[in-house]
């Protein structure tokens, strides 16, 4: 059985190994592929892999040895899922396997907000506080999270394990999703409208998929919604929010701060409007790329594939 991971190097720069895979058969490895180069680089193989590189109608007609499809991550949205269907293809995703990875990350971009400690440290290594005529000193506003209202849009999986930890710092936490009955009595966490969210949060995190629905959901008539000075956490996907409308609330302070691991366009381009302000923090979507997340996600993409090989496939969404 022949096998091609079109794209990876970001799951695996060198520090894991694709070795189990080849239990199943052949494994050709590309660290990236070009939508030009997808159908040459496939030949005849039965199963593909992708992480990004993206899979629509008009390249999976052209692959007609393909069965399986596993994408390298849990979001699905660079294949066309629906064709695949139609045409017999299986795609797998990689469900959970960066939950506490990404929860993580989402109080690393807080935290910054609130403490700046990455530019505290530079201004004293620069000799700023040595300098100091007192023995302290702080170049923003410090923000204590106790007793602030945490706002979580979409409440799966990492949404649950946010939740979590703002409770342990003492947050009051709210949410809305889509599906309320994922909400049990005992996690402490009060459902609410979206525009009740809006209107409470002192932070709200998004967790929400990319669809149709929630394509640029944080637009201008949201932000009008939200608190004065609000925190905006962005770990989920960059084309939740509408980036010319954050980077407006920004500047007039609407949104005090904002945490962004993912962008509409990665790699980004110059002109993105978030990219140059100092009260947006950026990070280069690494929220799911620990070396623990990516070692459960390459262990799951074995399952998957071995679930696949005996007929009792598993992680399918597009059944």
């Amino acid at each position: 059985m022949k096998m091609v991971i079109l794209d990876g190097y970001a799951l695996n720069p060198g520090d894991l190994s694709w070795d189990k895979l080849k239990e199943f058969g052949q494994v050709t490895i590309f660290e990236r592929t070009t939508l030009e180069q997808v159908i040459s680089r496939v030949g005849n193989a039965e199963i593909i892999f992708t992480n990004k590189t993206k899979l629509p109608k008009e390249l999976l007609e052209k692959l007609p040895n393909v069965k399986y499809v596993g994408v390298l991550a849990t979001g699905y949205d660079v294949v066309d899922y629906a064709f695949a269907r139609e045409l017999g293809i299986i795609v797998t995703n990689i469900p959970s396997y960066s939950t506490d990875s990404v929860a993580q990350m989402v109080f690393a971009l807080l935290l910054e907000a609130c403490h700046h400690v990455g530019e505290h440290n530079k201004v004293v290594k620069k000799g700023k506080w040595e300098s100091s005529k007192d023995f302290s000193f702080w170049d923003y506003p410090l923000i204590e999270l106790v007793g602030k209202t945490f706002g979580i849009i979409g409440y799966g999986s990492i949404g649950r394990t946010t939740a979590k930890i703002a409770l342990a710092f003492g947050m009051k936490v709210i949410t809305y999703t889509r599906s309320k009955e994922k909400i049990n009595s005992d996690d402490h966490v009060r459902y609410v409208s979206l525009n009740e969210l809006y209107a409470q949060s002192d932070v709200i995190s998004l967790h929400s998929p990319l669809t149709e629905i929630s394509r640029e959901m944080i637009n201008s008539e949201a932000i009008l919604k939200m608190k004065d000075g609000v925190i905006l956490i962005n770990t989920a996907r960059g084309g939740v929010i509408n980036d010319l409308d954050v980077a407006n609330a920004l500047k007039t302070g609407k949104i005090a701060y904002a945490g962004m691991d993912v962008l509409s366009n990665e790699p980004p381009k110059s002109n993105n409007p978030l990219i140059p302000l100092e009260n947006c923090f950026i990070t280069p979507h690494i929220a799911w790329a620990t070396k623990e997340a990516r070692s459960r996600l390459m262990n799951t993409c074995y399952e998957n594939v071995k679930a696949y090989i005996n007929k009792k496939p598993i992680n399918v969404i597009n059944q």
